[in-house]
């Protein structure tokens, strides 16, 4: 039995945009966070071939975030990944005490 709720979203979409998957792939990046579960522990997905494999899924707070934790996102800091989502989600309000999913993950050896 899992201890997640059921998946919102296909893990194939968990790392979309060109940049982000860029900086995962150089290893800028481990952490995405969303509304809803996309993958869930010790699943794998690819980018440009390349299988990464989830190795947690916690939530968060989003004014629990910091610098770290937009750093893990591939930013490079919160602010900028403050503006960046308030700007991609046009009418979005940041609210600090929004729960979002993070799915960690990194490259498979």
């Amino acid at each position: 039995m899992n201890r997640f709720p059921e998946k919102t979203c296909s893990i194939d979409r968990l790392v979309r945009h060109p940049s982000l998957k860029q900086a995962a792939l150089a290893g800028e990046k481990t952490e995405q966070r969303r509304d809803g579960v996309y993958a869930y522990p010790d699943e794998t997905f690819e980018l440009d071939g390349v299988t990464f494999i989830v190795t947690d899924l916690k939530q968060q707070r989003l004014g629990d975030m910091g610098d770290k934790e937009a750093q893990a996102e591939g930013y490079p800091s919160f602010e900028a990944y403050k503006s960046l989502i308030l700007n991609m989600h046009k009418g979005m309000i940041w609210q600090d005490d929004a729960l979002v999913w993070v799915h960690c993950f990194k490259r498979q050896t």
